[in-house]
């Protein structure tokens, strides 16, 4: 470039006859190789009404398709006569007789567009004739009695003393480590499934139940007999044995559906009110004042067992009208399930969420139950129950 420079500089006639030289030669290699360039290297016209594109701008991504849109070719339909109760996410932490006041969602069925011969009514799959147009109402009494008849019809025999101590050692956690985990939500309709799967291998399981659902382990029992067809054989805390029955054949099990994703949860009504029914605004403001401002009554671990919460409560309330409940360290869902369960089973006012406490009022005509919840920690499910009842009352001594 320096030459041609000064070439052009010296003496310009030289620079044109050079000039001229070059774009001979180049036309004659034009001519003997006609290079052609890739059609990636020319620009494509574009049209006078759409926007210039940049050279590296990406492709817009495609746009999203609700799960009601996916397309159910290649998937199998799933019939559910053999099951007798209705689907929902989860058994124990929602409740057929609790009404929702709306839905954040359209009614499409978490299981998958065509795949199951249910009709999803936005809170749960009744087990009814799927060609009827309403849905609605209380659950058909026929369900109840073949769910029981079902039931026996698994598990034949009852077992022995022998048998069920058996099985309850062979399952300790120091003999296996193979168990269930139920969580927050309890009892979800798709642990149905890895409960059925454990029960190929092993004629019991263990679960281990967690957090929220502790608070009433009744209800876990009953709905995990309800649901399985099995038999809880035994229960220390939260650890559970769930036997799966005598005459269970795993290569003819009910077929469970699979959820592909979790529901949203529908609108319920508020849990707390703005004045409190029977008092004013300002007493309202006061209580929750001096509820927040009274020492915790008890401090609740992430994901511990909160089966002792109701009696602690209910022993609180005959020194106190006010008790509160440290969350701190807790989801809002949780202690916002937490106050929902307390309210029913004390049962008690909620006067406040605020600051991850949990704040309830025994009410002015307050009574405590007859009954009880004593619950006991360790149950047998033995006839026979004198060497378990000498062993505790060692170890209370």
């Amino acid at each position: 470039m320096s030459i041609l420079t000064r070439v052009t500089r010296q003496n310009p006639s030289t620079a044109t006859f050079l000039a001229r030289h070059l774009s001979s030669a180049a036309s004659k290699l034009h001519a003997s190789y006609t290079f052609k360039p890739p059609s990636s290297l020319t620009p494509e016209p574009q049209c006078a009404n759409s926007p210039p594109t940049k050279p590296n701008q990406r492709k817009p991504k495609p746009k999203y398709r609700p799960p009601s849109s996916l397309d159910p070719a290649g998937l199998k339909r799933v019939r559910s006569n053999d099951l007798p109760f209705d689907f929902r996410f989860s058994y124990t932490e929602s409740s057929p007789k609790v009404r929702p006041i709306g839905l954040r969602e359209p009614k499409y069925s978490p299981f998958g567009p065509g795949r199951l011969d249910r009709k999803w009514t936005g809170v749960c799959a009744p087990a009814v004739d799927p060609t009827v147009e309403s849905l609605e109402g209380a659950e058909d009494p026929k369900l109840e009695e073949q769910r029981k008849k079902k039931r026996e019809m698994i598990q034949g025999k009852p077992l022995t003393s022998d048998e069920r101590k058996a099985l309850v050692s062979q399952f300790e956690r120091s003999k296996t480590n193979r168990h269930v985990n139920l969580g927050r939500d309890g009892l979800t309709h798709n642990m149905l499934n890895v409960i059925q799967n454990h029960w190929k291998f092993a004629e019991a399981v263990r679960i281990k139940c967690m957090g929220v659902p502790t608070m009433d382990m009744k209800n876990i029992c009953t709905q995990l007999e309800d649901k399985t067809f099995g038999k809880v054989i035994f229960r220390h805390g939260g650890t559970l044995i769930l036997y799966r029955g005598r005459n269970y054949n795993p290569k003819k099990r009910s077929v469970v559906p699979t959820m592909l994703w979790k529901p949203h949860e529908p609108v319920y009504p508020r849990l707390i009110k703005t004045t409190i029914d029977g008092l004013s605004i300002n007493e309202t403001k006061e209580m929750r004042k001096r509820g927040l401002a009274l020492p915790a009554l008890t401090k609740l671990a992430k994901n511990g067992y909160y089966a002792f919460l109701v009696p602690m409560v209910r022993d609180a309330f005959l020194s106190c009208e006010l008790v509160r409940i440290d969350c701190e360290g807790l989801e809002r869902k949780d202690y916002k399930k937490i106050g929902c369960k307390l309210r029913d089973m004390v049962p008690c006012i909620l006067v406040t969420f605020e600051n991850e406490q949990v704040v309830v009022w025994r009410g002015k005509d307050y009574k405590p139950p007859k009954d009880g919840y004593f619950l006991k920690d360790r149950e047998s499910f033995d006839d026979d129950n004198d060497d378990l009842n000498v062993g505790e009352e060692q170890q209370a001594m």
